[in-house]
């Protein structure tokens, strides 16, 4: 029964397969496309999905919401949920269904791993993206203004840390070249020593 599942899930139509990380660790294939004029979630907001997840050894199925048809509600990018999710779900659209494959770096890896999920395991989800929407009391427009803020507050870090590892090259290349002149004047004075003889 068990492998039956596996092989109706594995069959399905689904388009070609995409390297989400570049490293194989997540790969993602579309089941079934949103309508083109569908958005896509972003980072703080809230989104609501169905998933079944098999192992991908055995095709053993080891949680759903399929069987009571329930909504799995979490905030894309706040890290409550697997690494793979956060990552595929940026790139999905509501309404669309994906395959997801995660490599178990991706997944639980050996913290955190329920019991019935071994910890090496590679994980097969097929998520359906059914909605995407703010948090109570906050709006579309604010997330995005949260998020440019934050984006914009990375941007001056990465630029401060740039600036002072410039500054620290500068001092290291100058100390180099103190240094360098120190030594060059050390070995001028020894050449001229050494013609003079002990003689004064």
């Amino acid at each position: 029964m068990k492998v039956d599942i596996k092989r109706q899930f594995l069959q399905r139509r689904m388009d070609d397969v995409v390297d989400l990380t570049g490293d194989e660790g997540v790969l993602k294939s579309i089941i079934q496309r949103a309508k083109p004029s569908a958005e896509g979630p972003t980072d703080g907001l809230l989104v609501d999905v169905r998933y079944e997840g098999i192992l991908a050894e055995s095709g053993e199925i080891f949680d759903t919401t399929r069987e009571d048809n329930s909504i799995f509600t979490f905030e894309l990018g706040s890290g409550t949920v697997i690494k793979s999710w956060d990552i595929a779900l940026r790139t999905m659209k509501v309404g669309e269904i994906a395959k997801i494959t995660c490599k178990p770096e991706y997944a639980y890896g050996n913290a955190g791993s329920p019991p019935v999920i071994p910890p090496d395991a590679t994980l097969i989800f097929e998520v359906e993206l059914v909605a995407c929407r703010p948090r109570k009391g906050a709006t579309v427009s604010s997330v995005s203004n949260e998020k440019a803020r934050l984006e914009e507050l990375k941007r001056q870090r990465e630029a401060s840390a740039a600036s002072k590892e410039d500054e620290k090259k500068k001092r290291e290349e100058a100390k180099a070249a103190a240094a360098a002149r120190v030594q060059a004047k050390l070995e001028a004075k020894k050449n001229q020593g050494k013609g003079k003889g002990k003689a004064k």
